[in-house]
């Protein structure tokens, strides 16, 4: 992603990371499908729990509880719109028809034949307001800096997360 690039709210500007993972895709697929884990790494999601007693499957429902130095704690309720055995989890933030946000993982096979499996955690902001909307209204010549800035953000707690659900499938 180029970092001067400018960058709008409206386009839904998002972001993904991958690692490898040297563990077989149902192991990878088990850590996560379970919405706990990314909280034992991310700097921002301090939980996550299921809804009425649900589990991983499409149109489920979880909170999530955040907390960010300049915004403070906030807790936000998400959909999951894709549930594919190992291959791929994704879920919405809010308001289903307008999320604030969309996020997924994604499982593959190495391209070049090699055992384990590629983990992508991909996210886009939009196109329902978010938390970030206050800022850009009130400093809307910064909107792409703003931007940038949080989506640098999310790549550090997406990083700390794939390489935590990395360690545990391979048993580290």
């Amino acid at each position: 992603m180029d970092e001067h690039a400018p960058l709008r709210y409206a386009d839904g500007p998002s972001t993904e990371i991958s690692v490898l993972v040297h563990a077989p895709s149902a192991a990878v697929w088990d850590l996560v499908t379970d919405i706990t884990v990314p909280a034992r790494f991310s700097e921002e999601l301090q939980e996550a729990t299921w809804l009425d007693g649900a589990a991983p499957a499409v149109g489920a429902r979880f909170t999530g509880r955040n907390r960010h130095a300049a915004i403070g704690e906030w807790e936000t309720t998400s959909t999951v719109v894709a549930c594919d055995e190992n291959e791929r989890f994704g879920w919405v933030v809010g308001d289903p028809t307008e999320p604030s946000a969309q996020w997924a993982f994604t499982l593959a096979r190495p391209d070049d034949g090699a055992d384990g499996t590629v983990l992508t955690q991909w996210m886009r902001m939009g196109p329902g307001r978010s938390g970030i909307n206050p800022a850009i209204d009130a400093m809307p010549d910064k909107e792409s800096k703003i931007l940038h800035r949080r989506l640098q953000e999310h790549r550090l707690n997406m990083v700390k997360t794939l390489e935590g659900i990395k360690a545990l499938a391979e048993g580290a």
